[in-house]
């Protein structure tokens, strides 16, 4: 276990506050960043935006959101680099891959319904993308 703590920067009692700390500011960039993938989605769909164009153009803008404040609030003091921006958006693409496919195999194949799969999901992929961010984009 100590180990394992150790590569996420836990080395005695006060580094893992910092990193419990860093994980609860995360969760708040977490959901206003769904908040803002909402407003937009909802926003060019109810403008005769096709949804799909619509999902990609919310996910987009609401990774560059999650960019700035994880940058500037989670992460603090990591300049701007266009390699970074390339792996926010990796990151991210990955834990929605990541999410798609398990709520597949969740509903459709397990049979868990499709109303409690994605919650189920967020409890996989918010620590998994905290552990990229942290130990990959932002390192």
């Amino acid at each position: 276990m100590k180990k394992l703590l150790a590569i996420v920067g836990v080395e005695d009692m006060a580094s893992f506050w910092v990193v419990v700390k860093q994980f609860i500011k995360f969760g708040i960039v977490g959901v206003s960043n769904t908040l803002i993938f909402l407003v937009i989605y909802y926003c060019l769909v109810y403008f005769g935006v096709h949804y799909l164009i619509a999902n990609l153009i919310a996910f987009i803008l609401s990774v560059v959101n999650a960019y700035f404040w994880n940058s500037r609030f989670v992460f603090k003091g990591k300049d701007f680099t266009v390699q970074r921006v390339i792996n926010v958006y990796a990151a991210y693409g990955l834990t929605a891959l990541l999410s798609t496919g398990l709520l597949y195999l969740q509903v459709d194949i397990i049979g868990i319904s499709n109303l409690i799969a994605p919650i189920i999901n967020l409890f996989i992929t918010i620590p998994l993308n905290f552990l990229l961010n942290k130990l990959w984009v932002f390192k």
